[in-house]
């Protein structure tokens, strides 16, 4: 293998529109590219890629973890937009990060997580 340039994520959901609002909601953005009816795209990072594509999710797969930079926030935001229950930010003893999962409304499993040595922050 070459030098890697970048990747991507792909999520299926059963409803597009339905799907493509909820993972906007999620980035707090709308895609970066549609190029095609059922698909669309988010450059979250340079290089780096979440794909929404119309189809029959891998339940079970995942979690895809995004790195915020405030978790707390991002999780009453989420349920605020996304009239949705999150579990309560995890951490454990000499690690520094905390962390979160839930699912999507087609079960596909999304985590956020907070670097705290970045931060410095204690929860």
């Amino acid at each position: 293998m070459g030098i890697l340039t970048g990747v991507t994520f792909q999520v299926r959901v059963t409803d597009f529109e339905k799907g493509m609002k909820w993972y906007g909601v999620l980035f707090n953005r709308q895609p970066d590219f549609i190029p095609h009816e059922g698909f669309a795209e988010w450059e979250l990072l340079q290089g780096t890629w979440i794909q929404v594509a119309e189809g029959n999710p891998a339940i079970g797969n995942g979690p895809i973890r995004l790195g915020v930079t405030d978790i707390k926030a991002e999780r009453q935001r989420l349920m605020d937009e996304l009239a949705i229950e999150l579990e309560q930010v995890n951490t454990r003893e000499g690690v520094p990060a905390a962390w979160l999962t839930f699912e999507d409304s087609d079960g596909n499993l999304i985590g956020l997580f907070e670097d705290l040595s970045a931060t410095g922050k204690e929860f």
